[in-house]
Formats: C-alpha cells, sequence, structure tokens
C-alpha cells in the first residue's frame, strides 16, 4: 500500500506540466496522460527498470508544435514529432559508439543555450494573448505559483503549477468563468482520442532540430537522478539506453497524438525529498496515468480551467525556459568575447524570434517526389547553430574587447605605477 501511495503522489507531482502542454497545443489532455504512462513503461523496459523516473509531456516542444500544426497541419506535426523521437534514439546510438563527449562537441552550449531562450520567448504572445482575457486571474494564478516556489515547504513546493490552477480555478468558480457542461456531458469511461501522423518531409525537418535541447536536458536529467540515487546511471544501464526509452516513447506518443516525452526533473525533485528511490514506484505512477486517461470526465474536467488561469501560469514557465537557456551557458562559461561565439548566438536569436522561414516548393530528387516544406523558426535557428558552430573558426576575440582589455591593463600598470611613486 505504502508504494501505491508513493507512486500516486510521482504522478501527482507530474500531473500539472503533464496535461498543460497538451491544453496549450490542443491536443487531448487523456492522450498525453495515456501517451505518458505508456512511454514511462517503454523506458523502464529499455533501461531495465533501474532509472526512477517518469517520462510525459515536453515544453520544449510547444511553440514548434504551435508552429508545425499551423503549417503542415497537426497530422503532419505528429509525423514530425515522430520524428523526433527518432533523433533521439539516433543520439543514444552515437552516444554508445563515440561517447558523450563527441556529441558536446556539434551541440556546445553556445548552439544549445539559444536553443533554448529561442523556445521560451517564442512562447511569450501565446501567453499574454491567453492571460489578457481576464489579467486579474491570470495575475492570481502566476502569484499564487510564485508564492509557492519561493515559501513553499515538501510536496507543496514541488507542484508551483498545480497549486497556481488549483486557487486560480476557485476564485474563477464564483464569477462564473467556469462551464461545467463538458463534465456532464462527458462519460466515465471512454477511449482517448487518439491521431495518428500522416507524412510531412517539412515537419520533419523542421521539427528535428527541436530535439537537440531535450536531449541536452536529458543528459542533466540522468546526471541529476545519478546523484539522487548515488548511482551512475550514464554507465548503467547508459546514457545510451536513457536516450533510446526517451527517443522511443516519444515517437509512440507522436504516433497516437500525444505531446512527446521528456524526464521530469520535478519527479525527481520528489524522489529526492522522499527518498523514494525504488524505479517500481515510476511503474505504478505510469500505470495510474493510463487508467485515468480512460475516466472521461477526468479530461473533460481539464478542459473546463479558463484560459486566462493556463496564461498566467505560462508566463512564469515560459521566461523560465528562456532563463534556462542562459543558464546553460552561465555554467559552462560560454565565452561571449569570443566572435565565432557572439555571431552564432545573435544569429540564431534573431532567426529564431524573428520568424525567419525558408520554404521551397515540391522538388524531385534521385527520381522521388518530395512535397513543399518550411523550415522556419526554432527548428531553421537549430539547423544554423549547428551548422555555424562547425565551420566558424575559433578563438578568434571581438575587436572591441581587445581594446578594452587593453586599455584596463593600461590603467592598471598607471594605477601601480602611482602608488609605486607614493611608496
Amino acid at each position: 500500500m505504502k508504494r501505491i501511495i508513493l507512486g500516486c503522489q510521482m504522478l501527482f507531482v507530474a500531473f500539472g506540466a503533464l496535461v498543460l502542454v497538451p491544453m496549450i497545443v490542443g491536443f487531448d489532455p487523456s492522450v498525453a496522460l495515456f501517451t505518458a504512462g505508456v512511454g514511462t513503461l517503454i523506458f523502464q523496459i529499455i533501461t531495465r527498470g533501474q532509472v526512477p523516473i517518469f517520462l510525459a509531456s515536453s515544453f520544449a516542444y510547444i511553440a514548434p508544435i504551435l508552429l508545425a500544426t499551423k503549417i503542415y497541419g497537426l497530422r503532419g506535426a505528429l509525423c514530425g514529432l515522430m520524428a523526433a523521437g527518432i533523433g533521439k534514439i539516433i543520439a543514444g546510438c552515437l552516444v554508445k559508439k563515440f561517447g558523450v563527449d563527441t556529441i558536446k562537441k556539434y551541440l556546445p552550449a553556445i548552439v544549445v543555450g539559444p536553443i533554448i531562450i529561442i523556445i521560451g520567448l517564442s512562447l511569450a504572445p501565446v501567453a499574454i494573448e491567453m492571460a489578457a482575457g481576464n489579467m486579474f486571474l491570470a495575475v492570481i494564478a502566476l502569484l499564487v505559483a510564485v508564492m509557492v516556489i519561493i515559501f513553499g515547504k515538501g510536496l507543496l513546493k514541488l507542484i508551483p503549477i498545480i497549486a497556481g490552477i488549483f486557487i486560480g480555478y476557485l476564485i474563477a468558480l464564483p464569477m462564473g468563468l467556469v462551464d461545467f457542461s463538458p463534465v456532464t456531458e462527458a462519460s466515465w469511461f471512454q477511449i482517448p482520442s487518439f491521431v495518428f501522423p500522416k507524412f510531412s518531409l517539412g515537419a520533419i525537418i523542421f521539427m528535428v532540430p527541436v530535439a537537440i535541447a531535450p536531449t541536452i536536458e536529458h543528459f542533466g536529467d540522468i546526471l541529476a537522478i545519478s546523484e539522487i540515487c548515488k548511482k551512475d546511471f550514464m554507465k548503467n544501464p547508459g546514457l545510451h539506453r536513457t536516450l533510446w526509452g526517451d527517443g522511443i516513447a516519444t515517437s509512440f506518443a507522436g504516433l497516437l497524438g500525444g505531446p512527446p516525452n521528456t524526464t521530469y526533473s520535478e519527479v525527481s525533485g520528489a524522489v529526492l525529498l522522499l527518498k523514494a528511490t525504488d524505479p517500481k514506484l515510476m511503474t505504478i505512477a505510469a500505470f495510474f496515468a493510463i487508467g485515468l486517461s480512460f475516466i472521461g470526465k477526468i479530461g473533460a474536467l481539464l478542459q473546463t480551467i479558463p484560459a486566462p488561469i493556463m496564461g498566467g501560469i505560462e508566463i512564469l514557465l515560459f521566461g523560465m525556459i528562456a532563463n534556462i537557456g542562459l543558464q546553460h551557458m552561465i555554467k559552462r562559461r560560454v565565452d561571449m568575447g569570443q566572435a565565432r561565439n557572439l555571431i552564432i548566438g545573435a544569429i540564431m536569436l534573431v532567426l529564431g524570434i524573428g520568424g525567419a522561414a525558408l520554404h521551397t516548393d515540391s522538388f524531385t530528387f534521385l527520381g522521388l517526389t518530395f512535397g513543399e516544406f518550411t523550415l522556419e523558426g526554432i527548428g531553421l535557428a537549430g539547423v544554423v547553430g549547428v551548422v555555424l558552430n562547425i565551420i566558424l573558426p575559433r578563438g578568434i576575440t571581438v575587436n572591441a574587447d581587445i581594446e578594452e582589455e587593453a586599455e584596463e591593463k593600461k590603467e592598471e600598470t598607471a594605477g601601480e605605477t602611482v602608488l609605486a611613486e607614493r611608496s
């Protein structure tokens, strides 16, 4: 019984973020619950049941999903998400063959950091638009989440999203802003509304570069859970296996119309807080998620949450995503005095946030005809960043920095001379 209770708590910690992503991008939350549960079981099988991690909806894909759905349609976007999962699987194969350092060589912090920043900032208009419907509710939800992050203790500190939504929901009820008709109309038992992908080359090219950031984030999550459990999961079962599990879970989600999966840091925090390092707890949480996905009224209830409440939460979340990108570069001491780093960062940010796009009509290659595709935003920025990182020379310092450093040295030398004369 204790294991069951702990397993439920793990799902409870992940629940807010898990259902928030599909609600933002227009997916069925019940499908997200199902694919998160099955995805976690897939991960457990591939990693031989050794790593206590729960997989669920990834925030990194929100903006790409919104853009890809607009350009290629929902089914096309799902094809791109499946390809992103395959990209993670390929990354796992490369890690197994060449080691982690080889991957880091082509995906350094100066490439990954701007991608994460773009993901966060490109979502800013979405958050503001949703919050604008009722700024009072949005601010309440935002403030509650912030207060829980700063002053929350124990398990409460791990669920700021749920806390913000819950309090905002309670305030929205007497204001008459909650419509319960979807709940009354929904049946208790129903099969999630699965949607299947349709092949789209453009969506594949658009979405695969987006997988770079979650892949790097995955490295950090595995390191973190290794430290929590006092085990080296990078070696056993191996980073390649955890990437395979993550990638297959993401492709599986795309196959059924769910948001891509990723390892959840919130759940790792709960593992640390509760000292619950048994991987079987994640299996229990996974089965509960699958079970909840078939309760129709649960999905309907989630859809009654007013959009401004979600907007208030998103203001915090999307800003935090951008901050994570900055933090990633600071922790890895990216030298912005290097001309190549300035160039890579500048071009990626403008292309990604500015909405630059490369469009091509249908074309024939090696006897095969391909439909039109568009590469824009985050996907374009990611591809350009990787290419620039490969071709630009290293060790070139910005002239302005050289002059500034020289001037500072002159001032230091002059100061030392004055002190010497006085003494």
